[in-house]
Parts: structure tokens; C-alpha cells; sequence
């Protein structure tokens, strides 16, 4: 199983941005999709998580600014960054908790995309 994300980049204050996080692999089903983020110098932090059934989270720092969605039919997730500020700065990885077909078991593991950056400057 792999997760593949894409969408950061460089933006200025007040800007938007759009996430997306596609998993692929032997996958059977993928419970709870989630965005976390690391500033540097800084611990990672869950930015936001959807269940399988459409049920989200948010930090309190992004509440109202940032919106995460999936698409369970294609194993993605996004999410939109608008309203973004400096403080938004950080490597943003997805995560995803997914059962698959490993040696024709069934397995559950928490898998990790690679990193994109986000940078908020003007």
C-alpha cells in the first residue's frame, strides 16, 4: 500500500490551496483518513480526519478555514486550505488507516504519505 500526496506549494497570505492524497495497493478498505502537519522545529500535528462514514475533525487553528473530503470509490482524500496564514508553514503529510491483502491475509496497518510543503508567504 502506498499513499501518494500532492498539491502544496508557495501562496500568499490569504490564499488557497488543495490537498490530495491517493492510496493504492491491495487495499480492502480504508478506515479513517486523516492531514497532520510539521513546522519546523515543531511536533506533528493532526490538522484534520474523516471516517469512512463522513465523520471530521479539525484542529481549532484551522476550524472554518480548511475543509477534508474523500472519495472513498478512488481511496483519496483531500483537503482545502483557504484563508491561509504563515503560521500555516509546514510539511503536510497524509495518513490513512487501511486494511489490504498481504500473503492472502487480511492486514491493518496506519500508512504514511510523503511529505508536501506548504509554504504561506508573501
Amino acid at each position: 500500500v502506498q499513499l501518494q500526496a500532492s498539491g502544496g506549494g508557495l501562496v500568499q497570505p490569504g490564499g488557497s490551496l488543495r490537498l490530495s492524497c491517493a492510496a493504492s495497493g491491495s487495499i480492502f478498505g480504508i478506515n479513517s483518513m486523516g492531514w497532520y502537519r510539521q513546522a519546523p522545529e515543531k511536533q506533528r500535528e493532526l490538522v484534520a480526519a474523516i471516517t469512512s462514514g463522513g465523520s471530521m475533525y479539525y484542529a481549532g487553528s484551522v476550524k472554518g478555514r480548511f475543509t477534508i473530503s474523500r472519495d472513498n470509490a478512488n481511496n483519496t482524500v483531500y483537503l482545502k486550505l483557504n484563508s491561509l496564514k504563515p503560521e500555516d508553514t509546514a510539511v503536510h503529510y497524509c495518513n490513512a488507516d487501511v486494511a489490504y491483502w498481504s500473503g492472502g491475509y487480511l492486514q491493518q496497518h496506519d500508512f504514511w504519505g510523503q511529505g508536501t510543503q506548504v509554504t504561506v508567504s508573501s
